[in-house]
């Protein structure tokens, strides 16, 4: 509760760059909560798909696999039905293997998708937190300019400490951002892994020529 006070605190000292960051910050967590469900779930499901899979690979069942990966819109499912689909009519591994690189290259993106923007949000939260309090300061020294000197450090500490305000929250927004984008980018990449190690049993499931 302390911590939602202090953020709220700094947005309503912090002037007119608070509403743009504000924005940054809603968007970005809309893009990172869309993306931890959607990488969640298409863990959840290239699980389940490979469970079911396996063993009709190690019985033979080539047929019954290549179903099973056309009714599936999963990650392991696309690379697998196409290197099922290519193994029809490739003489050897090479072959196959080179189609569901192809394949893989096509999933690659859906699971990485929109997960750079959040780098770039934390990035212009930053820019816009530093803009923001250099311009707040460029204001406080004018507007002490012409003021009694009595009065002037009064005003220019007050100025300084609403500038600075909007560095602090551009940070606020900025650090969890760059934090989600890790942690996303990292199961991104786990999945992608996943998807390569199944494609490698496939292969190796398969008596190709090499």
């Amino acid at each position: 509760m302390q911590v939602f006070t202090t953020v709220l605190r700094f947005f309503q000292q912090g002037g007119p760059f608070m509403y743009p960051l504000l924005i940054v910050m809603v968007i970005g967590l809309a893009i990172a909560a869309e993306r931890w469900l959607y990488l969640k779930r298409a863990r959840k499901e290239n699980r389940a798909l490979w469970g079911r899979m396996l063993p009709l690979l190690n019985q033979g069942d080539h047929a019954g696999a290549e179903q099973l990966a056309a009714d599936s819109q999963t990650a392991i499912g696309r690379v697998l039905g196409y290197g099922l689909s290519r193994s029809k009519t490739a003489g050897t591994r090479a072959e196959v293997e080179m189609a569901m690189e192809e394949s893989l290259m096509e999933v690659t993106p859906l699971l990485e998708r929109r997960t750079h923007y959040l780098a770039t949000f934390a990035n212009i939260a930053t820019l816009m937190g530093l803009l923001g309090t250099i311009i707040g300061l460029i204001k406080g020294f004018t507007a002490v300019a012409n003021v009694n000197p009595a009065e002037k450090a009064d005003l220019l500490s007050a100025s300084i400490s609403v500038a600075m305000n909007t560095t602090a929250f551009g940070l606020i927004v900025a650090i969890p951002l760059l934090l989600m984008h890790a942690v996303l980018q990292s199961t991104a990449n786990d999945l992608i892994d996943s998807v390569e190690m199944a494609a490698i049993k496939f292969l190796n499931s398969f008596g190709f020529k090499h």
